[in-house]
């Protein structure tokens, strides 16, 4: 039966993905936003929002059932976006992507070192591999397989060929792979603001909260620097990525004190936009 699901909600995204593409770039993210904000419910409930919203214990500036529409929005627009993917990487919709500390890409391209770059799911954030491997640094992306099965064989396409080739699945053979690409060379990005069931409970946002540790293990045994990287929707349609300067991390340090330290720069990333960051990876599920 789930296999049914999933197939008919395949047929559905790839439908829609047909009218995204027909429509146009600023129409589909317009209707990307009203079918999220419409529908999503159905899909990520707004109670998952909430709560995880009061967890935090961050301010907002209007009302949680307002806040949560928003995000919710905002799944919408990233989905509708997939089918530009490609545009951005053949820089067709280049006018709608500036990125601050673009020779920082640089330094770190020439340096030929490997560097970790960390960040966190917000709007776009499929742009920011894309951006790093088009820089012209070897990259290899960490990335957490659907569970719709029909759904990821066409995403892990669209990754590959659009946003980063060299992919890494999240796991015990995903860990393995870290090591190879590093011993070649290669520099890393992941995500580090999903529950994972083999990370540490350390602080986030005032509560204790999952949090991988593999940034901090790669920094100890590789002495490699941190490069923390965001990005922001602005005015619906464009975005802006900041690359930040390589942070220096002392190896002596313990997983715990690396990651502490870690979180504290996404929760000053999610701050600064909180209805553009994924609310639903409930990072203080118990």
């Amino acid at each position: 039966m789930k296999k049914v699901i999933y197939f008919l909600e395949f047929i559905l995204v790839k439908l829609f993905f047909i009218i995204f593409k027909t429509i146009g770039y600023k129409s589909a993210s317009s209707l990307g936003f009203f079918i999220g904000a419409t529908f999503g419910n159905i899909f990520r409930t707004k109670k998952s929002i909430i709560n995880n919203l009061e967890k935090s214990k961050i301010s907002i500036k209007y009302s949680k059932n307002e806040f949560a529409i928003n995000v919710l929005g905002n799944y919408g627009r990233i989905l509708s976006e997939y089918p530009f993917l490609k545009d951005f990487r053949q820089n067709k919709l280049e006018k709608y992507l500036e990125i601050d500390g673009e020779e920082n890409l640089k330094k770190i391209k020439d340096s030929k070192k490997p560097v970790v770059f960390i960040s966190g799911h917000f709007n776009n954030f499929e742009l920011m591999a894309m951006q790093i491997e088009k820089s012209g640094i070897n990259l290899a992306a960490i990335y957490r397989p659907l569970n719709n099965i029909f759904l990821n064989k066409n995403m892990e396409h669209i990754r590959k060929n659009y946003i980063c080739k060299n992919q890494i699945k999240k796991g015990r053979s995903g860990t393995r792979q870290i090591l190879e690409n590093l011993k070649k060379g290669n520099s890393i990005a992941l995500m580090i603001d999903q529950r994972v069931t083999e990370g540490i409970k350390i602080n986030f946002f005032g509560n204790l909260a999952s949090t991988t540790t593999i940034p901090a293990q790669i920094v100890k045994k590789y002495k490699c620097n941190l490069v923390p990287i965001y990005i922001e929707r602005i005015k619906k349609y464009h975005f802006k990525m900041y690359v930040s300067q390589p942070i220096v991390i002392n190896s002596e340090k313990s997983n715990e004190e690396i990651s502490i330290h870690l979180n504290k720069i996404l929760e000053k990333m999610i701050l600064k936009n909180p209805d553009q960051w994924i609310w639903t990876h409930d990072r203080w599920r118990k």
